[in-house]
């Protein structure tokens, strides 16, 4: 028999992850997201304030009895998995006083919306393919950045003397052509005002958009599509790995099965066989 703690810690194990308590605790970082966005409006808070913290106070309570439950249950194995430690952290930040120099806490308490990603498996998947895809972006943001820099050298060089505000120093016209590669308003803002004093301007600008938007940024929409796909394959992989084992597993018991009740028939046959030659004799 296995010990209290063993026989507690499998039916907490069992309530913890029932589909029904996972829902419940969707719906109240849902239910939670709502009451932080309320507490912005003073009008609500004059008129609900006090209801509005009640209630924030009774879902952390219930984060935090979460929380210490999967830690009874998991022991160290908590730890280890990622997504439970940013609960954890998320969790322990609402606990912390926002007084004092730990004012700036009260703005990070809508980090429990985040909770949504941990707990719901498809926005888990697309968290885990873009952290799998950083190390592909890590490249593309250097070549850009290089490739920024030489443009900006040769934008503060060129247009730097007449138009300062946009192109005076080397950080000001790098924050231009951010502008420009996002094309908010670069023509008609940024080049068209610099093509009336340098007509050929329209060199510059049309290659450096060529390059840094309609190039390096689907090369960005790329690689995350790519670490995507390579993420849902490993995990399918997995799937496939799981379910080919407990198959195995299961054949494995049927074998033993069979096997248990061939010996045990053997035995029947045996026995039945001596007592029919006893009554013989």
């Amino acid at each position: 028999m296995k010990p209290m703690g063993g026989r507690l810690r499998e039916r907490l194990r069992a309530f913890i992850e029932r589909p029904a308590v996972q829902r419940g605790i969707v719906g109240l970082i849902l239910a939670n997201a709502v009451v932080l966005g309320l507490q912005t409006s003073p009008r609500v808070m004059a008129n609900w304030g006090s209801v509005l913290i009640v209630l924030d106070q009774a879902i952390v309570a219930a984060f935090v009895v979460e929380i210490a439950i999967r830690l009874y249950v998991h022991k160290l194995a908590f730890w280890r998995d990622p997504w439970s430690v940013f609960d954890f952290s998320v969790v322990a930040i609402a606990l912390v006083p926002a007084a004092g120099p730990f004012s700036v806490l009260r703005a990070l308490r809508v980090l429990r919306v985040l909770r949504l990603l941990t707990m719901v498996p498809s926005m888990r998947r697309v968290v885990g393919a873009l952290l799998a895809a950083i190390p592909g972006l890590g490249s593309i943001i250097v070549v850009l950045a290089i490739l920024f820099y030489v443009f900006g050298v040769i934008a503060t060089n060129l247009f730097g003397a007449d138009y300062p505000a946009w192109f005076g120093t080397l950080g000001r016209s790098l924050y231009t052509l951010f502008q420009i590669m996002t094309l908010e308003s670069w023509s008609m803002g940024i080049a068209r005002p610099v093509m009336e004093n340098f007509p050929y301007a329209w060199a510059f600008f049309v290659p450096f958009i060529l390059v840094a938007t309609f190039t390096m940024l689907n090369l960005f929409i790329g690689i995350i599509v790519n670490a995507m796909q390579t993420y849902s394959e490993a995990e399918h992989e997995e799937t496939v790995h799981v379910l080919q084992m407990t198959q195995d597993h299961i054949e494995a018991d049927l074998h033993g099965e069979v096997r248990r009740l061939r010996e045990e028939i053997a035995e029947l046959k045996q026995m039945l066989s001596q007592r029919l030659g006893g009554r013989d004799n």
